[in-house]
């Protein structure tokens, strides 16, 4: 019979460990969540430039008294493309989205908005991603819901897939109204 040495045993022993990591990790309730260092506070202040035939918003707009959901996307962002459709959808049932488009070229941009349609109330660019530093954005896509007085309700990092929309959007939306 041969003896193991500790040589032998590390790497099983790094690899359970792991594996434990990963399943404790894949287990958390809450995996699909980023905090905010911005949820319960006045949202920061919007510095766009103009983008396409839309209006521009700043930071007077989220103050005007309705709940929106600020969207930051690319063109060359795979999960914007994902998601795009919910958007749509949101914003056909009423959702004010508004949009920064994020470190893209315009040119991209606006043959996105034309491939897939423009759910945005009015958008604008974020070419240096200023703004999203200032926003706590980790990548895109990323969006806040914003109620009337420009508070920052929640963020959702990743794409609003429809388990999005009724796991945590919806919900955040029922707390809020009256």
């Amino acid at each position: 019979m041969t003896k193991l040495s500790p040589i032998m045993i590390l790497p099983v022993l790094a690899f359970s460990g792991f594996v434990g990591l990963a399943v404790f990790g894949m287990g958390r309730e809450d995996r699909d969540s980023l905090p905010s260092a911005h949820a319960g506070k006045t949202a920061p202040h919007v510095t766009l430039t103009t983008f396409g035939e839309k209006p521009i918003w700043d930071s007077e707009t989220l103050r005007d008294g309705n709940l929106k959901l600020v969207n930051y996307w690319a063109s060359w962002c795979g999960p914007c493309r994902v998601e795009h459709p919910n958007l749509t959808k949101l914003a056909s049932q009423g959702m004010a989205i508004y949009g920064v488009n994020y470190k893209d070229q315009p040119a991209q941009a606006t043959a996105f908005l034309e491939d897939l349609g423009d759910p945005y109330t009015a958008q604008g660019i974020d070419a240096q991603g200023r703004m999203a530093l200032d926003w706590g954005v980790y990548g895109v896509p990323e969006t806040y819901l914003v109620d009337g007085e420009g508070t920052i309700i929640l963020r959702i990092a990743g794409p609003v897939t429809q388990r999005v929309i009724s796991t945590i959007l919806q919900p955040a939306i029922e707390n809020i109204s009256p």
